[in-house]
């Protein structure tokens, strides 16, 4: 219910702004701003995307999203990506983070995106992904014998949405942060804990820069 609940939101806040940005754009068509930045053409086209990186005393963790899109208006942005990350984490012998088992996990993905701006500084995403997820565990609980090796692929489609803070100028180029959540069920998705499958927080800092800047 409270999936729903925020889809509903975010589709009748989506039919708010667009109607409101469609006025504001009809009326000013005779500003400095050309109307050949947006739409499918080479100056709408950005490329960029996010970076990450972290790590703690047991575990280290690295991910890149790259994304090519398009401006069709001032107020909405849309395009696809792919989503790479890897993740390890050491065993524990005193069993305080895992089973004492060692985990090496990598998965990619694609997706596609769409960025709605209600106003200049911040946006709403909708962004499905269909990920790939290949996880291998080392098992050292066997004593003096070798280390037992086993390992888990899946794939997992997920529907994330969020918002989020932007800078942005459009037709030129866009910083943003954005935090957003898994709005599937699926056990396996890399945006669910493990342990109860409730969907975690996913934060992204990322920058566009557009291919053909407008005037120049």
């Amino acid at each position: 219910m409270k999936k729903s609940l925020i889809v509903i939101c975010l589709l009748v806040i989506t039919s708010h702004t667009m109607a409101q940005f469609n006025q504001q754009y009809q009326s000013s068509k005779n500003d400095t701003k050309d109307a050949s930045t947006f739409g499918f053409n080479r100056q709408s086209l950005f490329a960029g995307g996010t970076l990450g990186l972290g790590a703690t005393n047991i575990s280290f963790s690295a991910g890149a999203t790259p994304e090519i899109g398009f401006t069709v208006r001032e107020w909405l942005d849309v395009g696809g990506l792919i989503n790479l990350n890897y993740y390890s984490e050491r065993a524990d012998p005193n069993y305080y983070y895992n089973q004492n088992e060692r985990t090496r996990s990598f998965n990619y993905g694609i997706g596609a995106f769409a960025r709605i701006f209600p106003v200049s500084f911040f946006f709403l995403q909708v962004e499905p992904q269909l990920n790939f997820i290949t996880t291998t565990y080392t098992d050292y609980n066997a004593g003096g014998v070798p280390p037992t090796k086993y390992t888990f692929q899946a794939t997992a489609p997920s529907l994330l949405l969020g918002g989020g803070y932007s800078q942005r100028i459009a037709g030129q180029s866009t910083f943003y942060l954005a935090v957003m959540f898994d709005a599937l069920s699926d056990p396996n998705s890399p945006y669910r804990d493990n342990f109860n499958n409730t969907p975690v927080p996913v934060f992204q800092a990322g920058f566009d820069i557009n291919l053909h800047p407008s005037g120049k």
